[in-house]
């Protein structure tokens, strides 16, 4: 429970003109009931047992159709999905619901009708003839109070007195609606209205309804009702409730869900007290906690369906006096469910993307939001009692007694953040939904008694009070007392005393004005004699109400640019196209989907382009209009000039000469300008600014923000930048603020672009290689442009980085380890600036040799030594194929940063090499760089973070032929525990490295390999052998670790049967002596 919020929103009033041209209406008897959709209007007569269609879509709006009603008409509507008419009428003392379906056959002067119960539908040739209006009787069993049909579904809801009943809409002859469907039917098709003409060869749609569900309110007498994709919304004299109504193909339990609070009000018998309930604003889940109870009805067709209610909206207002409204006419009125759809929607095809909802008091009117959170977007304060209200796309439409005014209205800001994610972003903007409203000119009438609206049109019935002579010459009297006050009123409110001026009280004192005021209001033609008229009002398109804005906005941005009245008009101007947008996307494709012939057809799609097209660039030029605004606006609001701009299709040249500082302030720059400004020169583009542009662009930043200057300087849009020009700028800026790494990099940057070598090499070394890296980190665009895309964004390198692949290599690389690490820079992005310097056979690897030392991230590393194995077996591949070639080498390849005993030194992935891998491959027995790669890769395999399973298939490359190939397949085997097939190999190829690769791999749990295997083969093969030396030294070394780590009986164990007892006798000997010891 909580009170209203308080809005106290303030509505500018702008005289720009939303009307065009007005049109009477002929008809021949007094209107009683008026009503519009699918392109005409119908008029009930004041007899009410008549109706007659109009077109208004034709100049003079003539005459479609007209037949009798059953009884006298007390509330019609029209639905525009169906094409039929509902309405509640009275006969006998009896009320009556009735729908009118296929009325525009009445059109072609057929007499022919037919009159049916609900769900009874007409048989024999009644059906085949196809040609006659059709009238369902929809039998209640409590008197209708109001109706209201579904824009989306043309389903029918009925309010009663404490009842609602909501019948769907069937169409028995499509097989696709045979059957029920779960409600909201968001599968019916709008375009029926708009496509039936009154031709006799067009299909005739039979339409049949189906109660689907009652819900009952016990606590609330209705007065209106509204229904739109399943919200209903009921209104009391001061109370308004939303409801959710939901199909679900569930059976539902019995709970409190569809039978709320249904406790008796303590005071219900307490006549005799007046009760004035406070004020009460719910909102969303919150609106359940309200008094109101709902239950739900069953209707003995659950079997095809359940509904659930769910509260939405509810919202109280207690009877108040305002000037020209007493307490007891202080009642709700022009209850309004409103959908709108978004560009990538077909309208009515689909649920709506946005539902709103009006009220109005007679003294003001709320709009909300229902979908996505329920919100009070704008609350309207009324000048005078307002009678009746209508919300449309872009604006509210209202009438009081003597006028027609509209208001913009807010809905298009809502559906475009549903319809655009990036909107409220960097890249889109669009002006918020809690703008405040406002006012344009009003038109004149007398005596306006109702308005509806179809379209761009603007119906109203007026009906001029008869007044006697006498009554009318007081009434004059009242209305000149009534300006005086009004105008003596604004005198005093600016500080002037019409009382102490003779002059200005003796004009105040004419009648003139109230005359004058008379005559402006428009001519009655001779039907005015009759008290009453039917006005067809046409609105401007809102391109041209657009362009009034814009000249309208004129005067503000001649006298105070930075007016708020002036972001504000062009903010409404641009929701005024945003929503003329939504309706050129949902509407545009539809009715050129209507043409029947080619012809037609491309006419009206050659229109629809033009107008969207020219819609387009009203919206650039608006965006452009708003930038502007903003771009010298204060802090909080500075921002939105970058995506302003952006919408705008403005270059930037374009956008710094419309900033160009005014001649009172030469050297005064907006805060959003400076904004946009930084933000295009930080982001990667492809827009190149001009020599011209690119020194206007150093001078705004050394006036305004010279701390920026390295930055813009370093954005790769200012290749084009004078280097003497701004090189005197840094010097001066260098004077001022002092020495700093990123300056002195720039300055050097300069100087190189000058061809001045030797000033470049000084400035590079006034600070040490490390202070050169972290100036690279505060700005990486001095090493390379591009990237501002992503990981896989498409990166260049700057003339500093080919200077320094070409002087300084270890610096560069060192700079690129460093943007990597800290996120500055991608792997890839690295690669690919290597590359292009055409290094990647040498900085490039000696750039992830580095990495690898300074990563600590998992999946980098695995990359890397994948890559580094790569490399190294492919020069592995090559320099051993040069060297058996013969060919002489045209340059000598450049050595690597980093030696293989250096990265054994330094980094933890690379492992001291084994010592039996010196024994079998001594160096110096190659040539320096394959050496250099063997050792390497050896390293690689010998350390611990080397995955084995990941390099096997780039050894196969490798043959086994040479010792080096044969000990790189050694290591893999080793490193996967194959110390069996290890053995046999080395000693088939190289047996004086095997007492090496045993003493270092058979060790602790491996130990007992010494005698189970090494023994074992060297026995063999020295008893095969014979006078190998080489055997006979290894088998040795083999029996003085096994008489170490045997006892007595095992050794002898182990003793071969022919072997010489002489030769064993001395290591079983000391095997004894240490087992005595132990």
């Amino acid at each position: 429970m909580s009170s209203p919020r308080s809005r106290a929103n303030m509505v500018h009033v702008y005289n720009c003109h939303p009307y065009a041209s007005q049109q009477i209406v002929q008809v021949e008897q007094e209107p009683g009931l008026v009503c519009c959709g699918g392109g005409a209007l119908f008029v009930v007569a004041s007899g009410g047992c008549k109706v007659e269609a109009y077109s208004v879509e034709q100049e003079g709006c003539p005459l479609i159709c007209r037949f009798s009603t059953m009884g006298t008409v007390r509330s019609i509507q029209h639905s525009k999905t169906g094409d039929y008419l509902v309405t509640i009428e009275e006969k006998n003392s009896a009320t009556y619901l009735r729908a009118y379906t296929n009325w525009r056959y009445q059109a072609e002067g057929k007499a022919r009708v037919g009159v049916r119960l609900l769900g009874h539908l007409l048989r024999g040739a009644s059906v085949r003839g196809g040609v006659q209006m059709e009238i369902i009787e929809i039998p209640l069993s409590e008197r209708p109070v109001a109706v209201a049909c579904c824009s989306v579904t043309g389903d029918l809801l009925v309010g009663c007195e404490k009842t609602l009943v909501l019948f769907t809409l069937r169409r028995p002859n499509q097989q696709n609606l045979q059957s029920q469907s779960p409600w909201p039917n968001t599968q019916q098709s709008s375009s029926q209205s708009q496509g039936q003409t009154s031709s006799s060869n067009q299909n005739v749609s039979i339409l049949d309804f189906e109660r689907s569900v009652i819900v009952h309110l016990p606590k609330m007498s209705l007065k209106q009702v509204a229904l739109c994709g399943g919200y209903v919304a009921v209104q009391a004299e001061l109370e308004v409730l939303v409801l959710k109504l939901e199909a679900s193909s569930e059976p539902q339990t019995p709970d409190d869900s569809s039978d709320t609070n249904t406790c008796d009000d303590p005071l219900e018998d307490q006549s005799d007290l007046l009760l004035i309930p406070r004020q009460l604003e719910l909102l969303g889940d919150r609106a359940k906690d309200c008094d109101i109870p709902v239950s739900i009805e069953k209707t003995g067709l659950e079997d095809k369906g359940q509904y659930t209610l769910s509260y939405v909206l509810f919202r109280r207002f207690t009877p108040e006096f305002f000037q020209g409204c007493s307490v007891e006419e202080t009642q709700l009125h022009s209850l309004q469910l409103y959908p709108l759809y978004t560009k990538s929607q077909l309208a009515s095809t689909e649920e709506p993307a946005c539902v709103f909802c009006f009220f109005s008091l007679p003294n003001a009117g709320y709009l909300y939001s229902l979908k996505g959170g329920v919100e009070l977007l704008s609350a309207y304060q009324y000048p005078e009692k307002v009678l009746e209200a209508v919300l449309t796309d872009t604006l509210l439409h209202v009438i009081t007694k003597n006028a027609l005014q509209c208001f913009t209205v807010r809905c298009a800001a809502v559906a475009a953040r549903i319809d655009d994610p990036y909107i409220d972003t960097t890249m889109k903007a669009c002006p918020p939904c809690s703008l405040e409203v406002c006012a344009l000119r009003m038109q004149l009438f007398i005596g306006l008694r109702s308005v509806c609206v179809y379209g761009r049109h603007v119906i109203l019935l007026s009906a001029a009070d008869m007044e006697t002579p006498d009554e009318s010459e007081r009434s004059t009297q009242r209305r000149e007392l009534k300006e005086h006050t009004r105008l003596t009123g604004i005198f005093l409110a600016v500080g002037i005393d019409p009382a102490t001026t003779p002059a200005l009280e003796s004009f105040l004192s004419r009648p003139f004005l109230s005359r004058k005021w008379t005559i402006s209001s428009p001519k009655e033609t001779s039907a005015a004699a009759h008290g009453w008229n039917l006005y067809v009002v046409d609105t401007v398109s809102p391109l041209v109400l657009y362009r009034e804005m814009v000249e309208y906005s004129r005067h503000y941005s001649e006298t105070n640019p930075q007016a708020q009245s002036l972001r504000h008009l062009l903010s409404e101007a641009h929701l005024l196209l945003c929503a003329s947008s939504l309706q050129q996307s949902s509407e545009g494709d539809h009715t050129v989907s209507l043409q029947k012939d080619t012809e037609g057809q491309t006419e009206g799609q050659t229109q629809t382009q033009t107008d969207r097209q020219e819609l387009q660039e009203a919206l650039r030029q608006n965006c452009a209009q708003l930038g502007d605004c903003y771009s010298r606006a204060s802090q909080k609001d500075c921002h939105q000039a970058l995506p302003y701009y952006r919408m705008s299709g403005l270059s930037v040249t374009e956008v710094i000469v419309r900033n160009r500082p005014l001649p009172s302030s030469p050297h005064s720059y907006g805060l959003g300008f400076l904004f946009y400004l930084k933000h295009f020169l930080l982001e990667e583009t492809e827009q190149t600014l001009s020599q011209e542009s690119a020194d206007e662009v150093v001078d705004i930043f050394s006036q305004s923000d010279p701390s920026e200057i390295i930055s813009v300087c370093a954005s790769p849009s200012m290749t084009n930048i004078s280097p003497a020009r701004t090189l005197r700028v840094f010097q001066h800026l260098e004077a001022t603020a002092g020495v700093s790494v990123p300056l002195t990099i720039t300055m050097a940057t300069m100087m190189l672009r000058l061809d001045d070598l030797p000033q470049f090499t000084q400035l590079m070394d006034r600070h040490p290689e490390m202070l050169l890296v972290y100036g690279f980190i505060d700005e990486p665009r001095l090493l390379l442009h591009g990237g501002g895309g992503g990981p896989h964004a498409l990166v260049r390198p700057t003339s500093l980085t080919r200077q320094l692949a070409k002087s300084q290599p270890g610096l560069l690389v060192a700079g690129m380890v460093a943007l990597h690490e800290n996120n500055k820079a991608q792997l890839e992005q690295a690669d690919h600036i290597f590359k292009e310097l055409g290094c990647e056979n040498c900085l490039l690897v000696d750039f992830w040799e580095a990495t690898l030392m300074a990563s600590s991230q998992e999946a980098v590393i695995q990359e890397l030594l994948f890559r580094l194995a790569s490399v190294y077996i492919e020069r592995l591949t090559h320099t051993n194929s040069d060297a058996h070639s013969g060919l002489p080498r045209t340059r000598p390849p450049r050595r690597p940063l980093k030696s293989a005993d250096d990265l054994i030194n330094s980094s933890s992935h690379y492992g001291s090499l084994y010592p039996w891998l010196t024994v079998l491959c001594p160096a110096h027995t190659t040539s320096f760089q394959h050496q250099e790669a063997l050792h390497k890769l050896q390293s690689l395999l010998c350390g611990p973070s080397m995955s084995i399973g990941s390099v096997l298939p780039l050894l196969e490359r490798l043959s086994e032929d040479t010792l080096w190939g044969f000990s790189l397949h050694l290591l893999c085997a080793t490193r996967r525990g194959q110390f069996d097939s290890s053995i046999e190999k080395l000693l088939d190829r190289c047996p004086q490295a095997i007492i090496a690769f045993a003493n270092h791999h058979l060790q602790d749990r491996h130990m007992a390999l010494w005698w189970k295997k090494l023994l074992p083969e060297l026995c063999n093969r020295t008893r095969a052998a014979g006078d190998n030396s080489i055997l006979l030294a290894a088998l040795k070394e083999t029996l003085v670790v096994v008489a170490t780590e045997t006892s007595p009986a095992q050794f002898l164990e182990l003793v071969p049967d022919d072997g010489t007892a002489s030769y064993f006798l001395p290591h079983l000997l000391t095997c004894s002596q240490r087992h005595l010891l132990a």
